[in-house]
């Protein structure tokens, strides 16, 4: 039988990390839909309200039902809003490893909303889940991304050339994708005894 990642929430003091809802889908489309988004993370342009039923109620769950990861919406503890997503894929569970995806919506940007839900999670991964690796993977422009995984106490490992493609916008006001490369971080256990005190809570 195929390891797989429990059926978990987690909370931290303002965040709750959640399986999606059919509720999310507006807030869903809305954020997909952001340049920022869709610069970095290739989802389909437009990001339409059938694609984002389809992630919540076919695609996310499989991820953890094949083994492949798990996926969280964050929400706010006060509004219950959602300002982001959590995404672990490509886990291996013969070298207890998986990687670490996230978007924040841009209604929610500048709040370390990023940080604290992807160490929240990391956390849980390590103390709970027993891992013994987290891996981020971020684009040689993308900055904002890079200080999420610096602030978390990742370890810059190495860049792997020429091996992600972006998009950009072109003169006309259309996308056009661009090669660029890839900065690799990793996450160790016992690098979060010098990561921010951030707590969590499993339910």
């Amino acid at each position: 039988m195929t390891p797989t990642f429990p059926d978990v929430s987690l909370s931290t003091d303002r965040l709750e990390l959640r399986p999606f809802e059919e509720a999310d889908i507006p807030e869903l489309t809305a954020m997909m839909n952001d340049e920022l988004t869709a610069a970095w993370t290739l989802v389909p342009i437009p990001y339409t309200t059938a694609e984002a039923r389809d992630w919540i109620t076919r695609a996310a769950p499989a991820e953890r039902a094949t083994g492949r990861g798990i996926v969280l919406a964050v929400t706010e503890q006060l509004t219950h809003r959602l300002v982001g997503s959590v995404h672990l894929k490509s886990t291996n569970w013969h070298t207890l490893a998986t990687e670490v995806g996230y978007v924040v919506a841009p209604w929610a940007r500048g709040e370390g909303y990023a940080a604290e839900s992807v160490l929240a999670l990391a956390k849980w991964l390590f103390h709970d889940q027993k891992f013994e690796r987290l891996e981020l993977r971020t684009a040689a422009g993308n900055t904002a991304s890079q200080q999420v995984a610096q602030k978390i106490g990742c370890v810059s490992e190495g860049i792997l050339r020429n091996a992600l493609i972006v998009r950009s916008r072109t003169e006309d006001g259309g996308w056009t994708d661009i090669r660029t490369d890839l900065i690799v971080w990793g996450l160790l256990p016992e690098d979060l005894e010098d990561a921010p005190g951030t707590a969590y809570r499993a339910g």
